[in-house]
């Protein structure tokens, strides 16, 4: 690839002036604006002589350089190989900015950190939505609009019932979601009016659905939030309160919940959000959208990293098992894992986790929690920093390596922790679906492959037994022997461990052969063979 400039007055409109009309009708599209005037390219030589010319792009602010080669395959038949889009811009956006190298996160131009100390994060949710944080008035009549929405259909609340006690609260939030897209299934995405209400109801819906997970597995009831309360207030009480006394918010958890929601409200294109807009770019409900997010924030490598940090700190115990702990990761030691260290983007310390481990330690502080992990994350964050192992490469903190210590010492579960992260990610995803939408960057998401499997072959029909029954073949038949694979094995013994894991965990069985349910408390003695109880 060379470089050249060529000189042109070239008309563009930023994504920063759209931004303002993100809810509007009127078609635009976002172009980035070239800094000194100049259009610049990039030259490809193909292996048999031929050049092509590739566009170069460059953000509003930052050094990136991005090639432009959307034509690349019309022009050259040739396409680019970039598993994981490690390399790839997907789409053009003006909602976060991330430089990775220098550790600077902004939401619409403001640094992170500072809406954490001095926002809302109703305020920052406007400031996404619309580019620019509310004044008084408007603050007042979206926190209304926002409260209005948080009440759940009688619909989607009968959901819950059909759960579980251990189902996962995001195995719920994923099926409650997408739920939601049966009974707003009306909207018309080209509406600005229809995009503003999914967008405000799903802001409202979420925490509130996440709030009612929880308490469906562990069997309390369903408490719905008060006009009085803050958003982050309302959390707290519908994830604590109950229907025997009134829960009394306190000021230093709604604090923390605001800040912990203001952290994760966006982060560029992840690959939840890059799901949603994918989703979206097929014209699905945006609801349906939303679930896929949920879905693909459920993965231990996304969403689910902080509850994988506790992990490894019960793992290392105590302070002074961490320097052999240290060693074992840089010896590659089989299941020992360094977790909430490193980031894709970020090459630097995440701005976002020097603030939450200064809210990590004032809320053990002022609540008086003793939690042991804390002094084995912070002997282990000095010893990593100062080995030169995990700087030569960029290995630091990120900003799951203390919030889980920190909703540990709120009473939030470990189960909740990727909840937490999933409603408050829950206002980026709806503002990443609106923008692309309503700046007409709706072409469906097509990914190419590297194609390594067989060539073309002929069907040819296998010799079939004369003894086979041509019923289902079920698992166990001497007739065929079984495969690597074998789906019908594999999932009987699936179903056994199920089924086991059932008997011990289940409060509720039934027995079969009467087909009459056999009611008993836990604890007590398992009943003769055939005959349901409780293990």
């Amino acid at each position: 690839l060379k470089c050249a400039s060529h000189r042109c007055g070239v008309a563009v409109a930023s994504a920063a002036l759209a931004r303002a009309m993100g809810f509007g009708d009127s078609p635009k599209e976002a172009w980035v604006e070239a800094k000194d005037g100049q259009e610049e390219f990039a030259v490809l030589t193909l292996p048999d002589g031929r050049e092509h010319k590739i566009k170069i792009l460059k953000p509003r602010i930052g050094e990136e350089l991005f090639l432009d080669i959307r034509d690349l395959h019309a022009k050259t038949g040739c396409f680019t190989f970039d598993p994981g889009f490690t390399c790839t811009a997907s789409c053009i956006s003006a909602i976060t900015y991330i430089d990775g190298p220098k550790g600077i996160c902004l939401y619409r131009g403001y640094p992170v950190q500072d809406l954490c100390a001095k926002a809302e994060v109703l305020e920052c949710a406007h400031l996404l939505l619309t580019g620019e944080l509310p004044n008084a008035e408007q603050q007042v009549k979206f926190e209304v609009e926002i409260k209005k929405h948080m009440l759940v259909h009688e619909k989607i609340k009968s959901m819950f019932q059909n759960f579980t006690i251990s189902a996962h609260p995001m195995a719920i939030m994923v099926a409650v979601v997408g739920g939601l897209s049966s009974i707003f299934s009306e909207l018309n995405p080209a509406d600005s009016t229809h995009r503003w209400l999914a967008c405000t109801r799903l802001i409202a819906k979420v925490p509130v659905l996440a709030c009612m997970a929880y308490k469906t597995s562990i069997g309390q009831p369903i408490m719905y939030p008060k006009a009085n309360l803050s958003f982050a207030e309302n959390f707290l009480y519908m994830m604590f309160g109950t229907p025997l006394e009134e829960y009394v918010v306190d000021p230093v958890a709604a604090k923390a919940i605001n800040a912990f929601m203001i952290l994760h409200l966006d982060h560029e294109q992840n690959a939840s959000t890059s799901t949603v807009r994918i989703a979206g770019s097929s014209q699905a409900n945006p609801y349906a959208c939303i679930a896929a997010g949920v879905a693909s924030l459920w993965g231990p490598a996304h969403g689910g990293a902080n509850e994988a940090v506790i992990k490894m700190l019960e793992q290392i115990g105590k302070a002074e098992n961490v320097a052999q702990f240290v060693a074992d990761v840089k010896a590659k030691k089989d299941g020992v894992r360094l977790m909430g260290f490193g980031h894709r983007v970020y090459k630097n310390y995440d701005p976002r986790a020097r603030v939450m481990k200064a809210l990590c330690t004032e809320v053990l502080d002022k609540l008086g929690v003793e939690d042991p992990l804390l002094d084995v994350a912070k002997e282990l964050e000095r010893i990593a920093l100062g080995n030169e192992y995990f700087v030569a490469r960029k290995l630091y903190p990120n900003v799951d390596y203390y919030s889980g210590i920190m909703l540990r010492a709120l009473g939030i579960p470990t189960s909740m922790f990727t909840v937490m992260f999933a409603m408050s990610r829950c206002v980026g995803w709806v503002c990443q679906w609106n923008e692309m939408v309503s700046e007409k960057q709706m072409r469906i998401g097509r990914p190419r492959q590297l194609y390594a499997g067989t060539e073309a072959r002929e069907y040819q029909a296998a010799e079939k037994p004369q003894d086979v029954n041509p019923k289902l073949v079920r698992a166990g038949s001497t007739h065929l022997a079984p495969g690597p694979g074998d789906f019908t094995i594999e999932q009987t013994e699936r179903e056994k461990l199920a089924d086991s894991k059932n008997r011990r965990s289940s409060s509720f069985m039934v027995d079969v052969g009467g087909l009459l349910p056999a009611l008993s408390l836990r604890n007590r003695s398992r009943p003769p063979a055939g005959v349901g109880g409780v293990a």
